[in-house]
């Protein structure tokens, strides 16, 4: 049935909402939109003067197919070359949808999309439609179609599990942007004693090259080991600059809400690196270093204003 452009005006009002929820379910932003490109297929082709609610039919259309997703893609990922890692988003992606309170900001920050990839589907959409948007249990349920008291069942133990995982401190931008300097200055000093200060003593460093790019997929382990390793990544080189394409520029960011250093060559993003923060330092590093991961960051970062010179260049 052909819609007319009230209908299509509906869903694209919807869409934002629709592209958050599929980001933080399968942690891609070219698998949400593919999962909210098919959500707008159903949507064309259902009578949709039919439908009461249409927010609530596109979230049920929307979630079930990034479970099926999700599904298909934990199978892919036993064959993924290397470690896979969430696709990072930078401060000011629409994609990262709500961040008004302190659970949607942590529902979205790197480290939380990570432990997401050790729920089951359901545990998962579970978290994120009551965490995230703040869906009751009642309409998750239906959702999901399971009873309500599965429905609390499975966010509580999804919440179990993110909790254990992770000591959560919450950082704002001006706070972030001083822990990524003061890790850029450590790293950039040759030496690794610097460096070995801010971090905890049981971090690790680990990356997703996806087997097109170089990457350590068994993290480095221990502060010591970490900055080690830290000190040679931020050695400038000759063969760096050759396997990037041109001189990478790296400046302090954000992405998903933390601490977070991104590399650039000629406007294009090749790198980023999230930096998961405590009271007692940092406990984790994590690279997104695979193109096919970048792609949406390097239109963000095109499409931005940056008047601030490179911290440090390679």
């Amino acid at each position: 049935m052909a819609l007319i452009t009230s209908d299509v005006d509906r869903f694209q009002a919807a869409r934002p909402r629709l592209e958050a929820i599929a980001y933080r379910l399968l942690g891609s932003a070219s698998e949400a939109e593919d999962a909210v490109q098919e959500t707008f297929l159903r949507w064309q082709a259902a009578d949709v003067r039919r439908i009461e609610v249409p927010e609530a039919w596109l979230t049920k259309v929307l979630t079930n197919w990034c479970l099926n997703m999700l599904t298909s893609a934990r199978a892919r990922r036993e064959t993924y070359v290397g470690r896979w890692l969430p696709e990072p988003l930078l401060t000011g992606d629409p994609m990262l949808g709500p961040a008004d309170t302190a659970e949607q900001r942590e529902s979205v920050s790197y480290a939380v999309l990570v432990l997401l990839e050790r729920l089951s589907p359901n545990e998962r959409a579970v978290y994120v439609l009551r965490e995230a948007f703040d869906y009751p249990h009642r309409e998750i349920a239906e959702v999901l179609e399971i009873s309500e008291a599965a429905s609390q069942q499975l966010y509580h133990r999804a919440k179990k599990h993110i909790t254990d995982g992770r000591a959560h401190t919450e950082i704002d931008e001006a706070a972030a942007r001083r822990i990524v300097e003061e890790f850029l200055a450590a790293a950039t000093t040759g030496r690794t004693e610097p460096l070995v200060r801010l971090l905890t003593q049981d971090a690790f460093a680990v990356g997703d090259g996806g087997g097109k790019v170089p990457a350590r997929a068994r993290a480095f382990e221990g502060a010591l080991a970490v900055a080690t390793f830290m000190r040679g990544l931020f050695k400038p080189g000759a063969a760096k600059r050759a396997h990037v394409g041109g001189t990478p520029e790296i400046y302090a960011t954000t992405a998903n809400g933390g601490p977070a250093v991104v590399a650039v060559v000629e406007g294009r993003v090749v790198g980023i690196i999230c930096l998961e923060a405590t009271a007692e330092g940092i406990v984790a590093i994590r690279s997104q270093v695979n193109p096919d991961k970048l792609v949406r960051a390097t239109e963000q970062w095109s499409a931005a204003d940056h008047p601030e010179s490179p911290l440090h260049t390679l």
